[in-house]
């Protein structure tokens, strides 16, 4: 069978067929031409508007959509949510700091070298240490007087007032002007003189010399350096005496020889809980070694001397303040640090002196305690409370002791305020403690991330200020220097921070 040829076919087409055909596959047939109805030119405007409107509102739609979700899926995260709310905090620690106003000019040269010699004799009393230098004993007013004539007119040349006005200053006036007030107003007015002129109006010019003067990291650290070395001194002699046996006060307690704030071994004990946090913040400041070996020693040598006055509120103000620092450098691993501070406590409780124990007990079970100091405590602190509510506007600076039966203070300087200046110098004292605490902690806040100097110390005046509120419950100090000097020391390092934050 032949197979046919595709091209034969075509030869049997007619050519008129073929070209019929091909026409219409090509042309296909052209309907009759109708002309549309034009739109009006605003019905074609308002439709092209209207279909941008749509298209614009479901791309806003999908995008307004897609960040909600974002956001949802965001603040759902935990990291976001403690990212977000340390962001707050810090803006918060920032606008906190960072209201105040600070000169940024340095001077005052020669009031620090009379407040630094002043410092000196206040806190070492080398006449008393030193038979042969008690031609020292009035020095420290004269020195006073002459470093607030200095003081003066370099501050009106620094600044152009006559002192920088942070909350703390204005609780000190405060502070004095009641005093002042109730001197007159009070039950004796000599013993308010005399409680006005041997302490409180001292305390009160040097804090206000110290705010102004202390501006630069190596006199802030001087000054400490003086707080610090009369600490390690009191320590020695008082754990060299108990190690004699020599036991001055109660006949088991070791009292020092020196007069002012340490011939009270609470007093002393006092100064030593508060000096304990700053030893071990400078601790982990330090980079070298052997400097971090010699802070060590320095804490275990204060709370050795601490435990061997025997004093209840500073043992108290020690686990307290113990415990803030714990709280506060160990943010990470809480659980740890709570263990290890509460081993290091009973600790430390086992190696202290034969009867500390039944001392620390006898708070709550007075009949431990050998001298009956817890019962005329409370009965002391009940009697303030009742003078207090009769004497609202106060009885006068240094009256507590002609208001009870003992001849006695109130042994709480929170009621010392309340009763002897009014109610209203106790919130304004409150606020002056308080104060500085929220804005070291916020430097702490700040400078959580960037570990320095300004964090560990802002972490241990903390604790420092904590353990004076604790201890202070306890004792009758609310004229005496302890406060005065640690806050100065908060101000400084604040007014430090400022300006050195604002230089960067």
């Amino acid at each position: 069978m032949n197979k046919e040829n595709p091209k034969s076919f075509r030869s049997l087409t007619p050519p008129s067929r073929i070209q019929k055909k091909s026409h219409e596959s090509l042309h296909p047939p052209i309907e009759p031409y109708q002309e549309k109805p034009k739109e009006p030119p605003e019905a074609s405007h308002h439709h092209d508007s209207r279909i941008h409107e749509l298209k614009s509102n479901s791309s806003d739609l999908t995008i307004s959509s897609s960040s909600s979700f974002i956001q949802s899926r965001q603040a759902e995260s935990p990291a976001y949510a403690r990212i977000n709310k340390r962001d707050k905090t810090i803006k918060k620690a920032f606008k906190l700091l960072f209201s105040e106003s600070w000169v940024v000019r340095n001077g005052h040269f020669i009031t620090y070298i009379g407040l630094y010699v002043f410092s000196i004799l206040v806190w070492f009393r080398p006449y008393e240490l030193i038979p042969s230098l008690g031609f020292l004993s009035a020095t420290a007013f004269y020195v006073a007087l002459a470093t607030l004539f200095v003081f003066i007119p370099s501050q009106f040349f620094s600044e152009g007032s006559l002192t920088t006005f942070p909350v703390e200053v204005k609780c000190v006036i405060a502070l004095m002007i009641l005093a002042i007030i109730t001197m007159f107003i009070g039950k004796d007015f000599a013993r308010s003189w005399q409680s006005f002129n041997d302490t409180f109006s001292k305390a009160v010019v040097i804090f206000l010399i110290m705010v102004n003067v202390v501006r630069t990291p190596r006199r802030l650290f001087s000054m400490l350096f003086i707080s610090l070395s009369i600490a390690f001194i009191v320590s020695f002699i008082a754990i060299n005496l108990y190690l004699k046996g020599e036991f001055k006060v109660e006949g088991y307690r070791v009292g020092l020889d020196i007069g002012g704030m340490f011939g009270n071994p609470n007093d002393m004990a006092l100064h030593l809980v508060t000096m304990i946090p700053i030893v071990f913040c400078l601790m982990l400041v330090a980079k070298n070694l052997l400097i971090r070996l010699f802070f060590l020693g320095l804490m275990i040598l204060f709370i050795c001397a601490m435990m061997v006055t025997f004093s209840r509120g500073a043992f108290l103000a020690f686990l307290i303040s113990s415990a803030v620092i714990a709280w506060k450098l160990g943010r990470k691993n809480r659980l740890k640090i709570i263990t290890t501070f509460a081993v290091g406590s009973i600790f430390l409780m086992l190696l202290a002196p034969g009867n500390y124990l039944l001392r620390l007990f006898s708070i709550f079970i007075p009949q431990l305690d050998p001298v009956g100091s817890v019962d005329q405590r409370r009965g002391l602190f009940l009697r303030s409370i009742y003078v207090t509510l009769r004497n609202p506007w106060g009885i006068g600076l240094g009256n507590s002791r002609i208001m009870n039966d003992y001849n006695l203070e109130w042994h709480n300087a929170y009621m010392q305020i309340a009763s002897e200046l009014g109610i209203v110098a106790l919130v304004i004292y409150l606020i002056f403690l308080i104060s500085p605490l929220k804005r070291l902690a916020a430097i702490e806040k700040i400078q959580e991330n960037e570990v320095d100097w300004f964090y560990y110390l802002s972490v241990g005046l903390q604790a420092s200020l904590v353990a004076y509120m604790v201890g202070s419950f306890f004792a009758s100090v609310a004229y005496n220097w302890y406060a005065y000097y640690l806050v100065a020391y908060a101000v400084a390092l604040r007014r430090i921070y400022h300006i050195q934050r604002l230089a960067q």
